[in-house]
């Protein structure tokens, strides 16, 4: 059948013959279930620039998402931050639990309400390296009976990303690895996951709390979209409103094009040349 490449290229486009017989059995099981479409049903962010660049115009739900920290160690607390803020709006889509898994420590569930997340909604599971951690997370995938599952890791080999990314496929559930590097360079290990993040710490700011006056910070991130399967990279200064779930970009001028300037950067190029 001439056709069937093809079309596993246009779905599985980083290193589609690696996916095999398995990969075919997965897409059988989808649509057996009526769940064919599933990938590519978006989750609507709400910042407008940044759904732009997704596929179907939202976050891919049926998928593995990877999010990495800008530095290592340094970063690693806007990254979590980042990934609340992301299963707030998918809880707030589908109902059920959320499976989180990590080799070590413990979350915060007043950290959690921060950010407007129900720790109540919270499974957490403890696990003795990143096998255990991999392994957890495609059963919790397969089974279909989760919101999202979350799993941090600093090892990844690519043969157990696309069983990730299989399995978020075949269950209808959505995935989301945070990378806690173990070593230096395992940051640029590619991943077949349908997006990539990295996240950096903004100074944050504060608004005030209705009836009270009292200053609430707000956490800011330089979030970067590295990688989107059928969708554009992009660079975004964002900001979190835990009251309302939404994201908001820090300056309406922040994703300009390249080259252009802001009123500011323009003034001072001005004031240059008359000086």
């Amino acid at each position: 059948m001439p056709s069937e490449p093809k079309k596993c290229e246009a779905e599985f486009p980083d290193d589609c013959e690696a996916w095999g017989l398995e990969a075919l059995r997965a897409r059988i099981r989808l649509l057996e279930r009526g769940a064919g479409r599933a990938p590519c049903d978006g989750l609507v962010l709400g910042l407008p620039s940044l759904d732009a660049v997704l596929p179907a115009g939202g976050l891919p739900l049926a998928a593995l998402h990877e999010i990495a920290p800008g530095k290592p160690d340094w970063d690693d607390g806007p990254m979590t931050g980042f990934c609340l803020a992301l299963l707030v709006r998918i809880a707030a889509r589908r109902p059920g639990p959320v499976l989180w898994l990590a080799s070590g420590g413990d979350l915060y569930a007043p950290g959690l309400m921060a950010f407007g997340f129900d720790p109540t909604r919270l499974i957490e599971g403890r696990a003795r390296g990143d096998g255990e951690v991999l392994w957890a997370m495609e059963e919790g995938l397969r089974s279909g009976a989760l919101t999202a599952v979350v799993g941090e890791v600093a090892e990844l080999e690519a043969t157990a990303a696309r069983r990730l990314q299989l399995a978020a496929e075949s269950g209808g559930v959505t995935a989301l690895l945070l990378r806690r590097w173990s070593r230096p360079g395992a940051a640029g290990v590619p991943v077949a996951a349908a997006t990539r993040w990295r996240v950096s710490a903004l100074p944050a700011a504060s608004a005030a709390l209705p009836d009270s006056g009292i200053a609430e910070p707000r956490p800011r991130w330089r979030v970067e979209l590295l990688r989107c399967r059928a969708g554009r990279p992009g660079n975004f200064l964002m900001e979190w409103d835990h009251a309302t779930g939404d994201f908001s970009l820090v300056a309406p001028f922040c994703d300009r094009p390249a080259g252009t300037a802001g009123p500011s950067e323009q003034g001072r190029a001005e004031a240059r040349r008359a000086g």
